[in-house]
């Protein structure tokens, strides 16, 4: 394990593995970096890979009070340890990250996300909105673990799935981790790609769903995470625009890593 100084002092932690062109990978919402180790495994045949954990979680710390321009001088912290410039890899909400650091003007070589959750639907603001501000006010009584419960039914669980979290062992660390839905939900803003951003990005960007039925995924159905990736790929200027058949929002990694190392490998 290794870690690097981000510029407000916060230790950020990250793995490195593999010989090749750098890459970052940027994880989603309520995890650490651990949910990205098979993909990383996977990537290391041809990339060296820094698999990190984004800020209060996993062995990162955390400064408060939390400014999504934090999170971005992260990823400067380790491109810059990477040797300058690297690839981007940003999955769900990791993606809306890795979109606002590449159009913040980092050096990035080239970008790919993976269902990226904005809210195409005509109420998705609102939805966005209170889903916010009802997370903050949880987080703000200290009620963690009802602010992780309300993530998990906005993501789409059932009652009775959020009841069974809740008595596994993993509650807990679930509980722990809760303060950064916040931070995800910041970078996601409103709930819509943010269209002026995403038309400065001028690195190379692809933009990949998977193609399972309606019922694999969350918020929607299955067009949720398509109308999204159209609606990036329209504004990131020359996006790729691919769909990985057979996956999931849980997609498995050995179906992602041949296609990130095609287009990265360009």
């Amino acid at each position: 394990m290794h870690r690097v100084t981000a510029k407000d002092g916060t230790s950020i932690a990250f793995e490195r593995l593999g010989v090749g062109p750098a890459i970052v990978l940027v994880g989603g919402a309520a995890v650490d970096r651990s949910a990205n180790a098979q993909l990383a495994r996977e990537l290391a045949e041809r990339f060296t890979v820094h698999n990190y954990d984004r800020r209060g979680r996993g062995e990162s710390g955390d400064t408060l009070p939390y400014e999504v321009d934090r999170e971005i001088e992260d990823i400067a912290a380790l491109i810059a340890e990477a040797g300058g410039a690297a690839h981007l890899f940003g999955i769900s909400s990791g993606g809306a990250l890795a979109l606002e650091a590449a159009a913040a003007g980092l050096p990035i070589a080239r970008l790919a996300v993976y269902e990226v959750p904005y809210d195409m639907a005509p109420d998705g603001p609102k939805r966005s909105r209170d889903y916010t501000d009802r997370l903050r006010a949880l987080l703000a009584e200290g009620r963690r673990g009802d602010a992780f419960a309300l993530f998990m039914v906005t993501a789409g669980a059932t009652e009775e799935m959020v009841e069974q979290a809740r008595e596994s062992p993993m509650w807990p660390s679930l509980e722990a981790i809760a303060p950064t839905l916040a931070y995800d939900a910041a970078c996601l803003g409103d709930g819509r790609p943010p269209a002026d951003r995403l038309a400065g990005i001028a690195c190379p960007t692809l933009v990949a769903t998977g193609g399972a039925g309606a019922d694999s995924f969350v918020g929607g159905g299955g067009g949720f995470f398509a109308r999204a990736a159209d609606a990036i790929a329209e504004l990131v200027p020359g996006a790729v625009r691919e769909t990985i058949e057979g996956q999931t929002h849980m997609v498995d990694p050995k179906a992602l890593a041949p296609v990130l190392t095609r287009f990265l490998g360009q």
